[in-house]
């Protein structure tokens, strides 16, 4: 039990025999968690007078922080732009699903999708909404926390539209908050939004978008390179998926992917870049080159649809049918990709060896770096002390052994 001096009455866990992910560096030391927050084990011992109550042998394990997907599709049959009855259910059935993969927070992702998935228009019994079912929460023993939902779409080019639906996008008409409201119904529980920037009155939105504090991502997109620095300056922090369903780089204008070493960023601002290293949507030398420019600002995201988890065959994701020939996954009957079957610690093995990253970096690019563009790095995506306790246990080879949420087990790799 914790001594008299104690603040709190909760019981203690010290990891033990671990290495930790802290400031950038893997550290031989323990590891100490109370009330599902990381704790300064040196208050402990000399303000309070504590001890642990549990203690974890990790047996040498590496632990980092949770990882966190800020592009997934759905997965194991689920696809979270089907408008259904209970679309929860099937949120939290991917969410328990993914802690096996290290995912700790996630943001479900709709693509372009008709205005009935986002909303009811008009109110009707026969068509289900999708968000306004689904709230942000914490994750736990249920499955890992969402974050907010990611709308990739509908404001994007018909030209690099990928696999969303071409009779389903939209242009922004007033440039005011009134067309997402149009599209969307409502910005509560989103914590994304996809958009092309070139699109005529895209700047207001991303002006509106950013102070509401929600990340706006610029993807399937044609844009030059002006247009996304000028996107940036109003606010944009983010590439959907770089080099897929954008301008090839040109060395005249590089476009979007010319983001990573422009001189326009206003100082002060990180931009992130989504990556999905699954050895199929980036050639190894194109990763390696993005790394290279701007290592600080790689997102591992799995772009994972409704195959991931599942056999080979026709799958749908949104309104299309699609298709899954071993580990690619196609619009059916075409040679599109459309998004990954890839599981977030499958990336984060890749990364590390397509790169030639070290194993910090990798680990980094899946926690630190995505939980500093949603701006909740304050609590998530590292351990340090007061951060929340949503932790990994890896092998050397970076396969999970373990997965905590606040503190508490909710996944362990069977022997």
């Amino acid at each position: 039990m914790p001594s008299n001096k104690s603040v709190s009455d909760a019981p203690i866990t010290q990891f033990i025999n671990c290495r930790i992910l802290r400031e950038h560096q893997l550290q031989r030391d323990d590891l100490w968690v109370r009330e599902g927050k990381i704790l300064d084990p040196e208050k402990l011992f000399f303000d309070e007078q504590g001890y642990a109550d549990k203690r974890v042998d990790c047996e040498g394990s590496i632990i980092a922080p949770g990882f966190i997907d800020v592009q997934i599709n759905g997965g194991y049959g689920i696809d979270f732009s089907q408008a259904c009855e209970d679309v929860c259910s099937g949120v939290s059935f991917v969410a328990k699903k993914i802690l096996e993969h290290g995912v700790t927070s996630f943001c479900p992702t709709l693509v372009t999708s008709p205005p009935a998935v986002y909303h009811k228009v008009p109110p009707t019994l026969q068509l289900h909404d999708v968000l306004p079912q689904v709230k942000v929460h914490n994750g736990g023993s249920h499955g890992a926390g969402v974050l907010g939902f990611h709308l990739e779409g509908p404001f994007i080019s018909l030209e690099k539209k990928g696999a969303h639906p071409a009779q389903f996008l939209r242009p922004f008409k007033s440039g005011d908050i009134s067309d997402l409201m149009e599209a969307y119904g409502s910005l509560d529980n989103v914590a994304m939004v996809t958009l092309a920037p070139e699109l005529a009155n895209s700047q207001s939105v991303v002006r509106e978008l950013s102070q509401r504090g929600i990340t706006v991502s610029l993807g399937h997109s044609v844009a030059n390179l002006s247009q996304a620095e000028d996107a940036v300056k109003h606010g944009a922090t983010f590439i959907t998926h770089l080099f897929n369903a954008m301008l090839p780089f040109h060395h005249r204008d590089p476009g979007i992917v010319g983001l990573l070493t422009s001189d326009q960023v206003p100082a002060g601002r990180t931009v992130y870049y989504g990556m999905i290293a699954d050895g199929i949507h980036t050639n190894p030398a194109a990763l390696r080159i993005a790394h290279r420019a701007h290592p600080s600002g790689l997102v591992l995201v799995t772009d994972a649809i409704t195959a991931m988890g599942l056999p080979p065959g026709r799958h749908t994701l949104g309104q299309q049918v699609i298709e899954i020939q071993g580990l690619h996954a196609y619009v059916a009957g075409t040679t599109t990709l459309c998004g990954s079957i890839a599981t977030m610690d499958m990336c984060v093995r890749h990364f590390k060896q397509a790169s030639g990253c070290s194993v910090e970096e990798a680990l980094e690019a899946a926690s630190l770096h995505p939980a500093q563009l949603l701006g909740i790095s304050n609590k998530k995506g590292n351990l340090d002390y007061g951060s929340d306790a949503d932790l990994l246990l890896l092998d050397e080879a970076l396969n999970i052994k373990a997965t905590y949420i606040s503190g508490e087990e909710v996944w362990r790799k069977e022997p």
